[in-house]
């Protein structure tokens, strides 16, 4: 051996599902998630659920998801987050972009 050595860095995708509770609707949570996950580079989706909670899947690199769900632990200012409900799942692909749905 020559003494180099290669180094392959890969990052692994992953999905996240989250449940957002607390304080989290009225307060630009939503557009605030949306542009986090702009930033990040994350795919999917974010939407307010009938009880007061929000709902959001993220897509991307674990690392990255893992950046998405720290910051909807705090959310933006106004917000008070009681709980994060996180669910861990297989990346799919299935998004081009993060959107904001309005339905349920």
């Amino acid at each position: 051996m020559s003494g180099y050595y290669i180094i392959q860095l890969t990052m692994e995708n992953g999905r996240v599902h989250l449940i957002i509770k607390g304080f989290v609707q009225g307060v630009f949570f939503r557009a605030s998630t949306r542009e986090t996950a702009v930033r990040l580079n994350l795919t999917g989706w974010v939407r307010n659920l009938p009880d007061g909670s929000v709902e959001a899947v993220f897509e991307g690199p674990v690392g990255k998801l893992e950046q998405a769900v720290q910051w909807c632990r705090q959310g933006p200012r106004g917000a008070s987050v009681i709980n994060v409900d996180e669910k861990w799942q297989d990346y799919t692909g299935e998004f081009k972009d993060f959107s904001v749905r309005y339905n349920y």
